[in-house]
């Protein structure tokens, strides 16, 4: 999946917040701006959108590793937040009564599932947070909570600070074993198209996803469910209106955004497993590099990661002064999620949660290639991060 830089002149290095648009999806894009249809209208210009949606969702089913999709099987969203949320609070409302009542998450996750359980939790909600020092989810932690009690297990997939992988696929099949009532949702906006997993290998019964991290388009997202979980009615709608997307989310389908969507889905699974050996490729060559010209910068690596996000801590630097003086480099990198920059306390608590100080989360940068990140872009950013130390740590 080749994506366009967003300027000749940057080098952009901040792919876990957002991707340029690949060409596949601005091309869709374009074409689909002339399809002005409403998709829920029955007459042939409404038609001509729907079947711009039907296809774009057997695209992204198809990145899934699913070629077959029933109706209401993948749900349409404004944003992978959205697709946390209908399924987290989906779930959670979907039944007036129920006996359990426990929610297993990890330390690390994104707000979009920290605040719905957060949420939960002031409701009478159990959540318990498993921990995940040094990128390595405690498997032992979550399996002594897994019982009749168990409701929900949400989890994301990849870490979008640190490129942890967790082992999920391992948690769900304990869970089936020992609860196998519980509803287990994964997170998979930051692992879509960037590690290997399929719905059925992840053995999930939710699986969030978002268009703008795989080269598509942002405000664009999609939740898919098991037709198990739908059968029992254990999912309702949490945005109301005029029941698109099978009843599980009103309002009229971004058919242009959706197009975009599909397009980037294909192209990424076409790619799939070119673009993930280039990423490794090149974080290795990055990170070897790195160390011979700035032996100071310490790379927080977890065992098992996705290979497209690399976190770096500096040397009695601030991370946002090694951001600005990157960014007057022409170099954009990030300090960690997007979604928490504006947050009261910018303490990463997925750094923390991996095992580092206040200090040295703070003195922390993230580094996140595409398939389309060169091996030169990578060689000027190393040496510029090097000369970064050796001119802000003076001061």
């Amino acid at each position: 999946m080749s994506t366009i830089s967003p300027s000749a002149e940057l080098i952009y290095l901040d792919n876990s917040a957002t991707t340029p648009l690949c060409p596949a999806a601005r091309a869709r894009m374009l074409a689909a701006m002339d399809c002005y249809g409403n998709p829920s209208s029955t007459h042939a210009a409404g038609q001509a959108a729907h079947t711009l949606l039907e296809t774009a969702r057997r695209e992204v089913g198809r990145g899934l590793g699913l070629n077959m999709l029933k109706p209401g099987e993948l749900i349409f969203t404004a944003c992978g937040s959205e697709a946390d949320n209908l399924a987290i609070l989906g779930s959670a409302y979907a039944k007036a009564r129920r006996t359990a009542n426990r929610i297993l998450t990890t330390d690390s996750e994104h707000p979009a599932v920290r605040e719905p359980l957060a949420k939960l939790a002031r409701e009478g909600f159990e959540v318990v947070e498993i921990p995940t020092r040094g990128g390595v989810l405690d498997l032992d932690a979550a399996e002594a909570l897994m019982d009749e009690r168990l409701f929900m297990i949400t989890m994301m997939l990849v870490n979008n600070e640190t490129g942890a992988r967790y082992p999920l696929e391992q948690i769900f099949a304990a869970a089936r074993r020992r609860a196998p009532q519980a509803i287990l949702h994964c997170d998979a906006v930051q692992g879509f198209l960037k590690t290997r997993f399929t719905a059925r290998s992840l053995g999930a019964d939710m699986i969030s996803l978002s268009a703008h991290k795989i080269g598509g388009p942002k405000g664009v997202g999609a939740l898919w469910v098991d037709p198990k979980l739908l059968t029992a009615k254990r999912l309702i709608p949490t945005l109301l209106g005029g029941g698109q997307e099978s009843g599980y989310r009103s309002g009229t389908e971004n058919t242009v955004g959706i197009a975009g969507f599909g397009a980037a889905a294909a192209a990424g699974t076409d790619s799939f497993a070119d673009d993930l050996a280039r990423m490794q490729t090149l974080r290795e060559g990055f990170l070897s590099h790195l160390a011979a010209i700035a032996p100071e910068v310490r790379p927080n690596l977890p065992p098992q990661y996705a290979p497209h996000v690399i976190s770096l801590t500096m040397p009695r630097i601030k991370s946002e002064t090694m951001l600005n003086y990157l960014s007057r480099a022409g170099i954009c990198v990030s300090a960690g999620s997007a979604c928490s920059a504006h947050a009261k306390n910018k303490t990463s608590s997925a750094l923390l949660a991996f095992g580092l100080t206040a200090h040295e989360a703070d003195s922390t940068i993230r580094v996140s290639l595409s398939s389309a990140t060169t091996e030169a872009e990578l060689t000027c950013a190393a040496e510029a991060i090097a000369e970064g130390v050796r001119t802000l740590i003076r001061f």
